[in-house]
């Protein structure tokens, strides 16, 4: 990495903290998007008032301040400082240099528009480069296609399918763990 690459920043977006003011009232639209909410994870989906996504932010604020843990930053519009996702290390392993990744853009009009791809370079520059990990990991359902593709654009390989381990909506579906080591990304 040339010392003249910006670590959290690329043509269309930067990677930024949390902003209490502004970002809360953006995450609690984003808690009433059920498809939104289903991609993301396994747990069940519930909107969220503004108090409650303030006081979310401030333990993962507090998780990475004490234990460490995690790094989580919003994703933002280079062109107008406007927030369209964010992305996540978490279960940080620091032993075995390993963590689990999560990536989301929100609005569905901000997706398909290169955001998630810078950010997702972003993030694997700072998890490989920059905190020297090993592996990072991320978990997706099989209904998520476009996640998978996503993903495996990116190197990541299937490692474990927990077949039909989530109940969701009357259907059981496969829950699939994806790993992508140093030694195979390909920074681009």
């Amino acid at each position: 990495m040339d010392i003249n690459t910006r670590m959290f920043e690329s043509s269309l977006i930067s990677l930024a903290p949390i902003d209490y003011e502004k970002d809360a009232e953006v995450d609690v639209r984003w808690t009433h998007d059920l498809d939104f909410l289903h991609r993301l994870g396994v747990r069940p989906a519930r909107p969220l008032s503004l108090a409650q996504v303030k006081k979310r932010y401030e333990q993962i604020e507090k998780d990475m301040d004490e234990k460490k843990s995690g790094y989580y930053f919003t994703v933002r519009l280079q062109e107008d400082d406007r927030m369209v996702g964010f992305v996540q290390i978490h279960w940080i392993e620091w032993p075995h240099g390993s963590g689990h990744i999560r990536i989301g853009i929100g609005d569905p009009q901000d997706r398909g528009k290169g955001y998630g791809t810078q950010a997702m370079h972003l993030l694997l520059n700072l998890a490989f480069n920059e905190l020297n990990f090993h592996r990072l990991s991320a978990s997706i359902l099989e209904d998520n296609p476009e996640g998978l593709r996503f993903l495996r654009r990116f190197g990541f390989v299937e490692e474990v399918r927990r077949r039909q381990a989530l109940l969701r909506q009357g259907q059981r579906l496969d829950i699939i763990h994806l790993g992508l080591l140093h030694s195979e990304w390909s920074p681009a």
